[in-house]
């Protein structure tokens, strides 16, 4: 047995700090979002640009950024990214134009595309297969501490501080990151073999974004909007170009034979729908947390707390229950628990304070820590060193694609269901709009102009559409208990992979 990487551990804790900034990103410039709109005369579209260049950016690279890891190895890349993440989150800090914060944004989307799969694939690197469940809990809580955190640190810096301040705390995380990563990490060789798929970059970049966009602007425009379906089919039919393309280069971007590896397969499938639900939840919570109950962005962060703890502790008990039981047992629990928490969600009140939501926000962050971490460990399990990256890239395309997809699908779902339940009847056009707009912003408008009556409509209308998007994310819920019971390997088949794997423990 080869000798294993003896700082592995304190290498993880560097790719930790360096994925605790794209969990910050994700959220933290939802709370800067109404002064950008004054201190730069930011528009609507502009406003919804300011996430979409991220977005997008993230989506396109994410497939190249996985390739060119494999070929040239992931250390270099990975200062390079986090290099590139700093300077971008000081463009953000500094920018004087909506122009500027977007291209600035692009440029941070670049950079957060190169961190996620190589930081991903640098797991199946550095730990041998009976501590990767470990080293993923650790990864997987990594990114999405960040996303309450945001909240948190944006709203006390916007306290205190100018709006740029909610993009200059990336710059010290990111340092932390480069001297940790430079050190920490070792220097693995890439394969260094074989042409760069150039053609097969561009069609999956393109057919990526215009998928990807295709969601978003049904988000904004509506799903009835010629656009979104041209947009749609667009991006469908690139990505099956760039699929029929894949099978006739001698060096493909995306290795579709890993699709016939059913570990793989149904790994980044249920991983996908869990996400999906995960979405929805996060979708959901801060509004009715600000625009129901009252609370401010900082307030807003604290509340997320029980989901992510939750997470936390149910990846470390899935971690021993995947063990003694197999995976098949403890994901399908988790998906359950995950249905059982979103249904008892979707019967919150516009009455129920905060108190009432923590039950429910605990069972679904243990649910998806029961889910999510076994999920993706099968499938990296299923990946060689050699191609850790693209595959790592590939789960990770799978997630972002889904989770857009996630936020369209249940913001119409909560959209509709809001517009039909809240009474508009008497106020002016102009008024009405706003008011059918959002909850937060009919709570505004009545409170300007003293309509509780308003108010309280606004808030029912809320948690009735609430409802309906909770319960169909408990839809996908059951539907991921029923594929896992059906698809994962049980206790016999996990034990028999364990013996294998413990004698092709990774190198360094």
């Amino acid at each position: 047995m080869t000798q294993l990487y003896p700082r592995r551990w304190w290498a993880l804790g560097a790719l930790a700090v360096s994925l605790l900034t794209v969990g910050l990103d994700l959220t933290v410039l939802n709370v800067a979002v109404p002064t950008l709109a004054v201190d730069l005369g930011a528009t609507t579209t502009q406003l919804q640009w300011f996430g979409n260049a991220y977005t997008l950016a993230l989506a396109a690279l994410l497939l190249p950024a996985g390739l060119l890891g494999d070929r040239f190895g992931p250390k270099k890349l990975l200062l390079g990214a986090l290099a590139l993440f700093g300077l971008a989150s000081l463009g953000c800090a500094y920018a004087s134009s909506p122009g500027q914060l977007i291209a600035a944004r692009v440029v941070l989307g670049v950079g957060a595309a190169f961190l996620i799969p190589l930081s991903l694939s640098l797991l199946n690197i550095l730990f041998p297969p009976e501590e990767r469940a470990k080293a993923l809990t650790t990864w997987v809580m990594a990114t999405f501490v960040g996303i309450p955190l945001g909240p948190l640190l944006g709203g006390w810096l916007l306290d205190h501080f100018a709006w740029g301040s909610v993009f200059l705390i990336n710059v010290p995380l990111t340092v932390v990151g480069l001297v940790a990563v430079l050190f920490l990490i070792p220097l693995t060789r890439g394969s260094g073999q074989g042409a760069i798929d150039f053609g097969g970059i561009v069609l999956s970049a393109a057919g990526l974004v215009a998928l990807t966009y295709g969601f978003v602007y049904a988000g904004e425009h509506g799903w009835a909007d010629p656009a979104t379906y041209g947009l749609l089919a667009l991006g469908a039919a690139l990505l099956g170009v760039f699929c029929w393309s894949q099978t006739r280069t001698a060096a493909p971007l995306a290795d579709l034979a890993l699709f016939r590896e059913p570990r793989f397969v149904w790994g980044a499938v249920l991983a996908t729908v869990a996400s999906f639900a995960l979405m929805g939840v996060m979708f959901v919570l801060p509004q009715l947390f600000q625009a129901v109950q009252g609370a401010d962005a900082l307030q807003t962060g604290v509340r997320l707390l029980p989901l992510i703890a939750g997470m936390l502790v149910a990846s470390k008990v899935a971690e021993r229950l995947v063990a003694a039981l197999g995976v098949r047992a403890v994901v399908t629990a988790g998906f359950v628990l995950l249905a059982a928490g979103l249904a008892w969600g979707s019967t919150t009140t516009p009455s129920d304070g905060y108190g009432a939501t923590i039950g429910w926000e605990l069972v679904i962050g243990l649910g998806t820590g029961c889910t999510l971490t076994p999920l993706m460990t099968m499938a990296m399990g299923a990946l060689t060193e050699g191609r850790s990256g693209a595959g790592s890239a590939l789960i990770q395309v799978l997630r972002q694609v889904g989770g857009t997809i996630g936020v369209a699908v249940l913001g119409t779902v909560l959209n509709s269901a809001y517009r039909d339940g809240v009474a508009v009847t008497g106020l002016p056009a102009p008024v009405a709009d706003a008011v059918r707009g959002s909850a937060s912003g009919a709570v505004a408008v009545a409170e300007k102009l003293h309509l509780p009556a308003l108010a309280d409509s606004a808030r029912l209308a809320f948690t009735d559409g609430m409802a309906a998007t909770l319960w169909v994310c408990a839809g996908l819920g059951v539907a991921g208990a029923l594929l896992a019971s059906l698809f994962l390997p049980g206790r016999a088949a996990t034990g028999a992979q364990r013996r294998e794997s413990e004698h092709d423990v990774v190198a360094i």
